[in-house]
C-alpha cells in the first residue's frame, strides 16, 4: 500500500491564499496581471466597472497572500504577479486530489476483496 499524500502547507497558511483566489475581482486582477506584466492601479482601473480605491483594496489583500507585489517607478506604483504563490496553490490542489484519490483505491479494494 502506497504512503499517504501529503498536502504541501497546513489549511491555516493556505486559506489565505484561496481567500484571496475566491474573488472575482481579484481574479480578473491577476489575469490582467498574468497577460500583460507590470500595470499602476491606473491601469488596472481602466476600463473596469471597479474604483481605484476598491483595486487598491483588492491589490492590498493579493499582496498579503504572496500572489502580487509592488514597486515604485517615478511616481507610480507597479503591480505585478507573484506566479510562485500559483504554484503553490496548485501543489495544496494536487496534494488534496491525491488523497481521494487513494481514498477511493482504498475503498474500492475493500468492496472488490
Amino acid at each position: 500500500m502506497a504512503a499517504p499524500a501529503t498536502v504541501p502547507a497546513p489549511p491555516r497558511e493556505a486559506a489565505p491564499l484561496f481567500a484571496a483566489l475566491g474573488d472575482g475581482t481579484r481574479l480578473q486582477l491577476l489575469a490582467r496581471l498574468g497577460l500583460g506584466g507590470p500595470r499602476s492601479i491606473t491601469d488596472l482601473s481602466r476600463a473596469s466597472a471597479v474604483s481605484r480605491q476598491a483595486i487598491t483594496k483588492h491589490l492590498g489583500v493579493l499582496a498579503g497572500a504572496g500572489l502580487v507585489r509592488s514597486r515604485r517607478q517615478g511616481r507610480e506604483c507597479l503591480w505585478e504577479l507573484e506566479p510562485g504563490r500559483l504554484d503553490d496553490a496548485h501543489r495544496y490542489l494536487e496534494g488534496i486530489s491525491r488523497q481521494w484519490d487513494e481514498a477511493l483505491d482504498r475503498l474500492r479494494a475493500f468492496v472488490e476483496g
